[in-house]
C-alpha cells in the first residue's frame, strides 16, 4: 500500500522541517520522510548562533522539535523512513523505502549531508570508543582529559569550544594554513587557552587498541610524524551530500550536490531541493530554513499550475 501526498519532503533537518511547515500551512497534503535522525546535524550542536529570533542562540536539539511541532500542528505527517529510490510514474513521483512506498505530486529533497571520515587506521575500529562526531554528547565523559578535533571549519570550531569547557586540552588539527571557520568562531577559538592549533597538518592514524590513546600527526612541511596523546578524537573535516538514492535521476554537481535553478527546481519537473544537499547552499541553519520555505512555495506554485 502506498502513502499518497501532494508534497513529499525527504529529509528531517531544518530545511525539510521548514519546507513541511510551509507546505502544510499552504493547505497541501504534506508527508515527511525524516530518516532515522530527525533534526540531522543540528541535533548535535550545543548552540546555534546567529539564528533569527534567538539572540542568545538556540540548541539544535531544541530548534528542530519546535519546527516539527509547528509543521505537525499545521497538518504535516511524519514517517521515520529513508528513501532508497525514486522514479516517475505517470506524472507522479514514486518513492521507495524499506518501510513502505510513497506517491507524491511533488517532492522536496532536503536530505542534507553526512560527515566525512578521515579514512585512517584506527578510525573505524575505535568509533564509539573515543572516536566521535558529537561533542555535546561525549564532552562530559572526557572531563580533564586531552582531546583532538580534526577540522578547521565552523563545525570543528563550535565543537572545540564545547569540548574546551570539559577537556584539559583541545588540539585542533587542520590541513589549511589558517582556520576556515567564520570570524566569530575563529576569534573565540584563538582566545580560548585550552585550545591549541595545528595548521597545515593531517592525522595519519588514530592510536589505541580498545580505546583512543592518541593520534599520529604529520605536518605538510615535513615527513616526520608526531604522536599526540588524546582520549577522544572528534572528526569534522567536511560533509558529503546524501544523494546516492537518486541513482542518476537528477543533475548533480562535481561534489555530488543537487543542481537547482533560482526557484530551487531541479532538472526533473516537480522535484525541488533545499538545504545543504543543494549545490550553492550557504551551509547555515537560517539559510537552510529559508530554502525549505522557498522550495515549498515553489512546489505549491507548480501544483497550482498542474
Amino acid at each position: 500500500m502506498e502513502t499518497e501526498s501532494e508534497v513529499l519532503v525527504i529529509g528531517g533537518g531544518i530545511a525539510g522541517l521548514s519546507a513541511a511547515l510551509c507546505a502544510a500551512r499552504l493547505g497541501r497534503r504534506t508527508h515527511v520522510l525524516t530518516g532515522t535522525s530527525l533534526g540531522g546535524h543540528l541535533l548535535s550542536i550545543e548552540l546555534i548562533e546567529g539564528y533569527p529570533g534567538f539572540p542568545e542562540g538556540v540548541p539544535g536539539y531544541d530548534l528542530c522539535p519546535i519546527v516539527q511541532g509547528q509543521a505537525a500542528d499545521a497538518g504535516a505527517e511524519f514517517s521515520m523512513a529513508e528513501a532508497t529510490s525514486m522514479q516517475n510514474r505517470d506524472g507522479k513521483w514514486h518513492v521507495q523505502s524499506p518501510s513502505g512506498d510513497y506517491l507524491a505530486d511533488s517532492v522536496i529533497l532536503a536530505t542534507g549531508t553526512a560527515l566525512k571520515a578521515l579514512e585512517v587506521p584506527g578510525e573505524t575500529k575505535l568509533r564509539g570508543h573515543g572516536v566521535s562526531h558529537c561533542a555535546s554528547c561525549d564532552a562530559p565523559l572526557l572531563r580533564n582529559k586531552p582531546v583532538v578535533v580534526a577540522g578547521g571549519g565552523d563545525s570543528a570550531a563550535q565543537e572545540a569550544l564545547v569540548l574546551a569547557e570539559h577537556a584539559v586540552s583541545v588540539a585542533m588539527v587542520f590541513d589549511t594554513p589558517e582556520l576556515t571557520a567564520q570570524q566569530a568562531f575563529r576569534s573565540r577559538v584563538e582566545k580560548t587557552p585550552r585550545i591549541s592549533l595545528f595548521p597545515d597538518s593531517t592525522i595519519e592514524a588514530i592510536l589505541g587498541e580498545d580505546a583512543v590513546t592518541g593520534v599520529r600527526l604529520r605536518a605538510k612541511a615535513g615527513e616526520r610524524c608526531v604522536d599526540l596523546e588524546a582520549d577522544g578524537v572528534f572528526v569534522y573535516i567536511g560533509l558529503s551530500p546524501i544523494t546516492s538514492y537518486l541513482q542518476g535521476l537528477l543533475a548533480l554537481s562535481e561534489t555530488g550536490h543537487i543542481v537547482t535553478d533560482g526557484e530551487l527546481q531541479t532538472n526533473s519537473v516537480g522535484i525541488f531541493a533545499a538545504g545543504t544537499v543543494r549545490s550553492g547552499s550557504a551551509g547555515r541553519a537560517a539559510a537552510a530554513a529559508g530554502e525549505g520555505m522557498q522550495a515549498a512555495l515553489a512546489a505549491d506554485a507548480y501544483l497550482a499550475k498542474k
